[in-house]
């Protein structure tokens, strides 16, 4: 109990970090009643403080939202689209920061049972695929950016997301099978791999926050994410740093799984029997990891878009200065003289440069670099 209770107050004190820095990044940017009432009272901090700040980003959205349904018009998607840009980056920390820990947890409690039961291994394959979800979600977030014709389907979607589960899932269960034999040790291999991966980000030069301890802190958790799964930090060719990631997980999972095989070895005795052939799941679990890889090659092959261009909305009314240059500034603007009015908001296809620039703050800088390293 003691161990999930850290779990949570960690996750959530990391969250509410990631959002306090966001806020104060782009603390003359806020576009909502809500944030600009708290900002003006001086209340961000203790929002923060008692683990609120999450909700005041959701609120924001929600009032973006209701303006927008109430006007019949969207006159605030610009700011929805950064919004919700940071909401997802957060749901992304928190699917590894709190709810793939606990999965492990769960699962190392539950291979220790003696019987394992039907509705057991639905809550596990639930909890991988929410994981699996929230990956798909911020891919989606990510892809709205781009124009209409290269939006994701439901066939790259379930693509997506199987080959995510496939890549995830016996990840996961393979730290949980290791767990559940030398649970002293995997907190060894956890800051073992972790400290590796931290400074594998460091090497990539990252540069993603607005301050340097900020960077370290995004440094640090991009490490904690790719404990689990991959995700792209910088832009160019990340073909041979995505080889080299799935042939060190790989490595990795054989040796936790050769550990935990040896383990119940020479603990047979003790250990409660499984359902099924110890040698049998460890062909189960690299066998869908191997797949997942070649899904993964399938997506980025067939589905995924190869041209680095984003996607502004503009609209009849001309926006407010900071929305507007917020929506300037992403995607360095070259307007068509032959350009005409519409009574519908008019789509302007721009090209991404690689996020160099160091004038940009705030989300829009999270916004062009998480673009730039998305196209590569």
């Amino acid at each position: 109990m003691g161990l999930l209770i850290c779990i949570l107050l960690s996750s959530s004190v990391l969250l509410q970090i990631f959002s306090w820095l966001w806020y104060t990044d782009s603390s003359e940017n806020l576009e909502t009643n809500v944030e600009k009432f708290i900002s003006r009272h001086g209340l961000m901090n203790i929002v923060h403080i008692f683990q609120l700040g999450v909700f005041v980003r959701f609120a924001a959205v929600m009032e973006i939202s209701i303006t927008s349904i109430k006007h019949g018009e969207l006159l605030n998607e610009g700011i929805a689209v950064y919004q919700n840009h940071d909401l997802s980056m957060l749901r992304l920390f928190e699917a590894f920061s709190e709810s793939s820990p606990q999965l492990i947890l769960m699962m190392a409690l539950i291979i220790e049972m003696p019987e394992l039961h039907f509705f057991t291994v639905i809550k596990i394959l639930a909890s991988l695929s929410s994981l699996s979800f929230t990956v798909l979600s911020f891919h989606r977030n990510m892809r709205a950016l781009v124009p209409q014709k290269f939006r994701m389907g439901w066939t790259s979607s379930v693509i997506y997301f199987v080959w995510n589960l496939l890549l995830i899932g016996p990840r996961v269960v393979c730290v949980s099978l290791f767990a559940s034999v030398l649970p002293c040790y995997i907190a060894a291999h956890f800051l073992s791999l972790w400290m590796l991966l931290f400074l594998w980000a460091w090497w990539q030069n990252t540069d993603f926050m607005d301050t340097k301890s900020g960077e370290w802190l995004y440094r640090a958790t991009v490490g904690l994410i790719w404990y689990f799964s991959w995700f792209n930090v910088t832009n160019g060719n990340t073909k041979h740093k995505g080889i080299i990631y799935h042939v060190v997980m790989v490595m990795d999972m054989m040796l936790l799984l050769g550990l935990w095989w040896w383990r119940r070895s020479v603990e047979s005795a003790r250990l409660s029997p499984l359902p099924i052939k110890p040698y049998l799941l460890i062909a189960l679990l690299m066998s869908s990891y191997i797949l997942g890889i070649l899904l993964r090659l399938v997506y980025y092959w067939k589905f995924h878009p190869k041209q680095r261009e984003l996607q502004l909305h503009k609209k009849e009314k001309k926006p407010p200065n900071r929305v507007g240059a917020m929506l300037h500034s992403l995607g360095n603007l070259e307007k068509d003289s032959t350009e005409t009015e519409e009574p519908e908001p008019l789509l302007e296809t721009v090209t991404v440069t690689p996020p160099t620039q160091r004038d940009l703050t705030g989300v829009q800088k999270r916004m062009k670099i998480m673009a730039g390293n998305f196209y590569c």
